[in-house]
């Protein structure tokens, strides 16, 4: 897309939906290769999603051995106009675990206390807690049905943002 303002203008757009959103659903790789699906309440700061995880959650235990993860946050059913083309962003992301006493990991502890009160720093004081960073290397915004884009170069907003202008075309079918 060579349109800078209007990659920025999606970029602004794409954050400002992550910022609308309170979870996020979460697949990731148990050690035997299986994915899992689960969700969890987030945060942002810089260009990450933070996550407080505990050790007996399958989600979690999957990150500390594997820190390949995808993540997906979507339009609620309820104010979805088209339920076959909810409003969502998707991310490949890379896992990495924080400390809550680096200051990585107290501004982390800070952006999610900012938006669900004093639990995830009560948590992460719980030996089975685990805060993590989720890092994007790249997604894709879908917000309709031929309004799809890819975003590249590792941040939330994407330093490339490519409009995915193939797809949803007519099957060919043979005729006998």
């Amino acid at each position: 897309m060579k349109n800078t303002a209007l990659q920025n203008r999606l970029a602004r757009e794409v954050l400002g939906f992550i910022n609308q959103r309170k979870t996020l659903q979460l697949a990731t790789l148990g050690e035997d290769g299986v994915p899992y699906a689960s969700y969890a309440p987030f945060a942002v700061a810089g260009d990450q999603l933070y996550v407080v995880l505990s050790d007996v959650a399958v989600h979690g235990l999957n990150l500390i051995n594997n820190p390949k993860a995808s993540v997906l946050i979507i339009e609620d059913e309820d104010s979805a106009e088209e339920y076959f083309a909810r409003i969502r962003v998707n991310y490949q992301v890379r896992a990495r675990q924080l400390t809550t006493d680096s200051p990585a990991g107290r501004e982390a502890i800070k952006q999610l206390e900012e938006r669900f009160g004093e639990r995830p720093r009560r948590l992460s004081e719980l030996a089975d807690f685990r805060l993590f960073a989720l890092a994007p290397i790249k997604g894709r915004y879908v917000k309709g049905f031929g309004r799809a884009y890819s975003l590249d170069g590792g941040t939330l907003g994407g330093e490339q943002i490519e409009h995915l202008r193939e797809g949803h075309r007519p099957r060919v079918t043979a005729t006998a």
